[in-house]
């Protein structure tokens, strides 16, 4: 069984950007429980069936396979609840650790958030100048909660 152990920051600015380099995912669910999220992902030719279940103290299993392409293409376009995520992912490297940036379009463009995958809760990690609040426990900024609640609706 795959742990995760995750956080999860607003980005400030663009300084993340320098040397940075981005795929495009299409992802979505076929579950959006939070005791039981599924979900399916696509990035170019690459593509992953994922199962999570709720994180408690920021620590949850994570289940994740390589799926076809093309069997992702159908799950996405027919089973998925909709709307679909479409963001740009960023690796970016700091201090030690790599952070994940995530730039969000369509629904929910001009949000960005920056995730970063720990070995255990209590790790410590130096702070990017980039890196905003912390919205690891804020659940609207799930992946799954942007699909029923996109961050273009947000006041």
């Amino acid at each position: 069984m795959g742990i995760e152990i995750e956080r999860k920051f607003l980005v400030r600015n663009t300084n993340w950007k320098i040397d940075a380099h981005g795929q495009r995912y299409t992802q979505g669910y076929l579950s959006t429980d939070p005791d039981r999220m599924v979900r399916v992902r696509l990035a170019g030719d690459q593509a992953w069936l994922t199962i999570k279940n709720r994180a408690v103290d920021l620590v949850r299993a994570e289940f994740e396979y390589p799926i076809p392409p093309d069997d992702a293409r159908i799950l996405l376009e027919q089973l998925c609840l909709g709307p679909l995520i479409d963001k740009t992912r960023y690796r970016v490297a700091h201090a030690g650790h790599i952070w994940e940036v995530d730039e969000f379009h369509g629904d929910n463009a001009g949000l960005v958030v920056a995730e970063i995958e720990l070995s255990r809760p209590d790790e410590p990690f130096e702070r990017p100048v980039w890196l905003g609040d912390e919205v690891s426990g804020d659940p609207r900024y799930g992946n799954s909660s942007l699909i029923a609640c996109p961050y273009s609706t947000w006041d």
